[in-house]
């Protein structure tokens, strides 16, 4: 054997592959990655009925959604999915589009290739558009925002989520809440507390002004709501709490056995 030559351990199964055979490789994923999620996309985009492994059905036609469900072995695909999640962590929409962008963006650079254009030159393109487009975007912006216009901007968020037969009403509950807590013009929504309940419809959602205590009332006396009320920080849990002594006590009349239960209490 040559001195110096490299050793490959494969799993078995596994194909390598090199140079323009790999190139293609990874286009071909990300191309068909976006074929998967392009009929989703638009008023008119279709939803698709998954199944995962346990035999769940999700009915969707969020980008990101359908690509989590998605059993996805390809690292060249896997990266596509990553841009969906960033994508929604980042924005909260759009996930589709980022990946048909990509895996557009992916088709032309297979046409570069074919022109022997190195790989290196075409990422650099890419970046100088990306930048060239930030700054077009930039120019057309829309900076005073009007409540209508952030009310269609929420609509066509939650089109195609599970949300969509409400969508007014969660919109305008959505505009509410994020005005409320929206100051120089930034907005942290780790100030808008979601507090899910079982049992009603969507359209009973409401905005609350104060703060919700989710938790049992300890006493009959205790109001339910309170307005204008005064505010207390407690820095302990806000239930009764046994006590974890065991003790054994001895009584020689039962008025004492009264008395150890008042004192208890």
């Amino acid at each position: 054997m040559a001195q110096g030559q490299p050793i490959f351990i494969l799993p078995e199964g596994t194909n390598r592959l090199l140079g323009r055979d790999a190139q293609r490789t990874n286009i071909l994923a990300g191309k068909v990655l976006a074929e998967t999620v392009r009929t989703t996309l638009g008023p008119k985009g279709m939803d698709k009925m998954l199944v995962d492994g346990l035999g769940d059905i999700v009915v969707t036609n969020d980008g990101v959604t359908i690509l989590k469900e998605m059993d996805i072995e390809h690292p060249a695909a896997k990266m596509l999915v990553e841009v969906a999640k960033t994508q929604e962590d980042e924005v909260g929409d759009g996930t589709t589009t980022a990946v048909i962008i990509a895996g557009e963006l992916l088709k032309k650079s297979e046409t570069l290739l074919d022109m022997d254009i190195h790989p290196t030159i075409i990422a650099m393109g890419y970046r100088q558009a990306a930048e060239k487009a930030q700054e077009i975007l930039d120019e057309i912006a829309i900076e005073d925002i009007s409540r209508e216009m952030l009310v269609k901007v929420a609509m066509t968020a939650m089109t195609g989520k599970g949300t969509e037969k409400a969508r007014e009403p969660l919109a305008n509950l959505i505009v509410d809440a994020v005005q409320q807590v929206a100051g120089d013009g930034e907005v942290d929504t780790d100030h808008i507390k979601i507090e899910k309940k079982d049992g009603a419809v969507v359209e009973e959602s409401t905005l609350i002004q104060g703060v919700i205590v989710d938790k049992e009332k300890v006493h009959p006396g205790m109001p339910s709501e309170l307005k204008d009320a005064k505010v207390v920080l407690i820095n302990s849990p806000l239930e009764v709490k046994e006590t974890e002594v065991d003790a054994e006590i001895r009584i020689t009349d039962p008025a004492q056995m009264q008395a150890f239960i008042e004192q208890e209490e």
